[in-house]
């Protein structure tokens, strides 16, 4: 027989879940006091004294046992897993075992009292021995085990690893590295971020300041890994010298969940540890809404939401539906990506009322029937093309669908009784150098004097209608088209990745964040606002490539620059020049002061401007949309020629 197998066999059983019974850990601590009380007894009375009254010292230690057992029963010594012991469980054995020897005393003296030959009882000095050898033995019992358990889950493919971050979130996660199964990180040191932890050794391992010694002694440890704590994460993000010499000494970072969205259950610790993406990366202040007021808006009531297979559609649907609406009406053209969220909700939220159509919002007849059934009470207009090459070669398609499909939701929205209206626009519509940017801000326009003219109409009859509110924000992480998935597909192939300029900057928010701030926009505006999102600092998009290439780990990936495209800039707005934006409640949202239009020449616009799109002339189109949008002032494009 194969003595290893069957070693190896009995150690699995043993490990595997519930595969030792709580009696079989009491049966080894009786074990554990039976053979303190033998060892006493030959401390105090000598080997041959238990020769000669072996069977009186068995029984009278038998006899012991009795209030053992009651103290291990009454603290639970032997109730938890023996390989996750802990100080706590330590506490617990020297209650149980003090608890036991007064007991074992009294019993002994009461034997003594009553001249009882049968048991021979071990006097106080021996219970005292006892104590100690019992207290020592179960801790080195528990202690031993954690320790060979912890032995065999370290494979050869365990990475060693530090964390960053100490005090609770740091600690809470070393402990649910230490409990994976099987261990996939060593834990190494943690590395303090506030420079102030004054104890240089934490949970047995090192405890390293952030400074320019730390690549240094991460390297002799031979760490692999730097985790970074969930209560960390944003912290990290700022250091950025930290994070360029990480990665030039070939440490990987993995990071989690927010800590909000951290369950703490090391079972799972392996499916929410992660590799570091870029969007982990870009610096970003931590966006906090009001919730319960988004809630108390959308609880219970009919909303619609347009564009609702794109990346902003489909997340504030995803996040609407957590309101638990009454119905969610979602709107898209997009077939097969209409099709994926709709699996989603089934999946997610079958108990909801939720109906995924597919229709172009620029179908009148289509969307008048969805409003005339729905009655939507809010609507979140997230439908566009979006792209700005795309809209430059095709200006009839950026009036037809943007422009056009915009005013038909609108005033749908005001016919059936929308109490808001949310309109989902761009900092591309901040002095547009596109076809693109100019069509939102034509969008704007129309909503926002839509708004005033219902206004004025409520403070004449007193009825209340649709307020418009309208959203600007610029790049989001990881939406359709945008860079960082192209840079990712272009380093999988092992380049060049593209930059179009090495100047081009831009800002970043990532979707679910982005959304969350359309959602508390809702809940501010009073109608005829346009917010606008606080992005924070600008990337530049060949920094953001060179990380990316540094981050996969690919050699030798060249960055070519191929040049702006039509209609694109360097650097994106946020206000026109002749704006300026006021604080609201919330520190991320901001309102524009803008020009306004009046309803009547907004509309007359409009429809001529969708009239000329139907001859699909570029030129004539662009031009009227020039004399729509003054400031709109081509670049990179053929429509320069019209400025």
């Amino acid at each position: 027989m194969n003595v290893y197998k069957v070693f190896k066999n009995i150690t699995n059983w043993y490990f595997s879940k519930g595969a030792l019974p709580y009696w079989g850990v009491l049966l080894m601590d009786c074990a554990i006091v039976m053979a303190c009380g033998y060892v006493s007894t030959y401390l105090v009375r000598g080997g041959g004294h238990i020769v000669n009254h072996f069977w009186p010292i068995s029984r009278g230690l038998m006899l012991c046992l009795v209030p053992f057992v009651l103290a291990f029963r009454a603290f639970h010594t032997y109730s938890g897993i023996v390989r996750y012991s802990s100080f706590v469980d330590l506490q617990k054995i020297v209650y149980a075992v003090i608890t036991g020897s007064i007991f074992a005393a009294v019993l002994s003296k009461a034997l003594a009292y009553f001249d009882v030959q049968y048991f021979l009882m071990p006097g106080p000095i021996m219970i005292l021995i006892m104590l100690a050898f019992i207290t020592l033995f179960m801790f080195m019992m528990r202690v031993g085990v954690k320790s060979f358990f912890d032995t065999l889950r370290t494979t050869r493919y365990t990475k060693r690893a530090f964390i960053y971050g100490v005090r609770e979130g740091g600690v809470s996660l070393a402990k649910s590295i230490r409990n994976q199964m099987p261990q996939q990180y060593s834990l190494e040191g943690f590395v303090s971020p506030e420079g102030d932890f004054d104890i240089k050794y934490l949970m047995g391992v090192v405890v390293r300041r952030d400074d320019g010694e730390l690549i240094r002694h991460m390297k002799e440890a031979h760490a692999e890994v730097l985790i970074v704590s969930p209560l960390q994460a944003n912290h990290f993000r700022y250091r950025e010298d930290l994070i360029n010499r990480l990665i030039k000494a070939g440490i990987k970072i993995l990071m989690m969940p927010e800590a909000e969205e951290w369950d703490g259950k090391s079972e799972i610790l392996h499916q929410q540890l992660r590799e570091v993406e870029i969007e982990d990366l870009l610096p970003r202040d931590k966006i906090e809404v009001d919730m319960e007021a988004i809630g108390a808006m959308l609880h219970g009531k009919r909303i619609l939401i347009t564009g609702a297979a794109g990346s902003i559609g489909s997340e504030i649907a995803r996040q609407v539906a957590m309101f638990r609406p009454a119905e969610l009406i979602l709107v898209d053209q997009a077939e097969t990506p209409m099709h994926d969220v709709r699996l989603f909700m089934a999946r997610n939220h079958g108990d909801l009322n939720i109906w995924t159509i597919v229709g172009s919002i620029t179908n009148q007849e289509h969307m008048e029937t969805i409003f005339q059934k729905h009655k939507p009470e809010y609507v979140f207009h997230a439908a566009a093309y979006k792209h700005v090459p795309m809209m430059e070669d095709n200006p009839a398609m950026a009036v037809q669908n943007n422009i056009n499909g915009t005013r038909v939701i609108a005033d749908l929205a005001v016919k059936y009784g929308t109490k808001k209206f949310v309109m989902i626009s761009t900092d591309k519509a901040v002095n547009p150098t596109n076809v693109m940017g100019c069509s939102k801000r034509i969008c704007e326009i129309y909503c926002q004097s839509l708004n005033h003219k219902l206004w004025e109409e409520t403070q004449q009859t007193g009825r209340q209608t649709t307020q418009f509110i309208t959203t600007r924000f610029g790049n989001v992480l990881g939406s359709n088209g945008s860079v960082i998935p192209i840079f990712k597909e272009q380093i999988r192939k092992g380049g060049p990745v593209m930059v179009t300029h090495p100047d081009i900057i831009r800002f970043f928010m990532l979707i679910p964040e982005a959304c969350r701030l359309v959602l508390q926009a809702g809940t501010m505006g009073s109608g005829g606002e346009i917010y606008v999102f606080d992005m924070g600092e600008p990337v530049k998009i060949v920094d953001l490539a060179k990380r990316m290439i540094a981050l996969s780990g690919a050699k030798n990936i060249e960055i070519k620059f191929s040049g702006l495209r039509d209609g694109e800039k360097l650097y994106e707005e946020v206000l026109n020049d002749a704006e300026m934006t006021k604080p609201t409640s919330h520190p991320k949202i901001k309102v524009a002061a803008v020009r306004e239009y009046p309803y009547d020449l907004a509309r007359q616009n409009e429809m001529e401007l969708h009239e000329l799109s139907l001859s699909f002339d570029d030129m004539a189109i662009v031009k009227k949309m020039k004399e729509i949008v003054p400031e709109f002032k081509s670049q990179h494009s053929k429509y320069e020629a019209l400025d």
